[in-house]
């Protein structure tokens, strides 16, 4: 596969140090292996990611990445999650975005409250500041926009300047922007996210996703002027 480069889920020959320590606000219950498990093999697997990143993305000054996978199940909200996790403990200042407006789950591992506004009801109401939807330092350097409530439009939501102008604004308010997106096989809003960042990473699990699969979703991307950074082959 041309220009993608493979981020295995796979320790270093020599473990990192542990992170410094964490801790949410009193708010929140983040679900973070980063947090809970920071000795870990998976930890240490994402902190491998973040270096990648950190050297191959964000000190180029860009600042936005869609997380992208052909299909459920292949721990695409998961590698997002963790490295927006992972680089907000390094300084960076991030925010995630649940972009998945079908089957969104960022809110539930940040432990927000039920019917927490988000990206749907930003997008869908022309009254409404991206600012309400920012709920800011879940963790230091770490702030979160959950998807808000499944809307009967996703895809037109998507689509619209508004979610472009969305984008525009937090890549102004923050040093990396992490979209999580809709498996690409359910539909096309991941291709809609990734157009409007402009860099995206394929996300696969060993042993399930299909490398056909994954080579379909690199051709649309492309098509639509996404360049791909990298692709995460996980076992998670």
């Amino acid at each position: 596969m041309d220009n993608i480069d493979i981020i295995a889920s796979e320790p270093a020959a020599e473990p990192a140090a542990p992170e410094p320590s964490w801790e949410a606000g009193p708010e929140y219950h983040i679900a973070s292996v980063m947090l809970s498990d920071p000795t870990s093999i998976n930890a240490e697997a994402i902190r491998g990611l973040r270096t990648r990143i950190m050297a191959q993305h964000v000190r180029e000054g860009r600042r936005a990445l869609a997380f992208c996978t052909p299909s459920t199940g292949s721990g695409c909200t998961y590698a997002a999650f963790n490295l927006a996790v992972a680089m907000a403990q390094i300084g960076v200042r991030t925010v995630i975005v649940d972009g998945n407006l079908r089957t969104p789950s960022i809110a539930g591992l940040c432990d927000l409250p039920e019917g927490t506004p988000g990206l749907s009801e930003y997008l869908a109401d022309e009254g409404m500041r991206l600012s309400q939807i920012i709920n800011a330092e879940v963790l230091p350097n770490l702030s979160v926009v959950a998807a808000g409530a499944v809307p009967a439009n996703p895809q037109e939501l998507l689509s619209g300047d508004r979610f472009r102008s969305a984008v525009d604004q937090l890549l102004r308010q923050f040093q990396l922007t992490i979209i999580d997106t809709t498996p690409s096989n359910t539909c096309t809003d991941a291709q809609r996210v990734a157009t409007v960042a402009g860099y995206s990473i394929i996300v696969a699990r060993k042993h399930k996703t299909h490398y056909s699969d994954v080579q379909m979703l690199a051709r649309l991307l492309r098509a639509d002027r996404s360049v791909i950074v990298g692709t995460v082959l996980n076992d998670f």
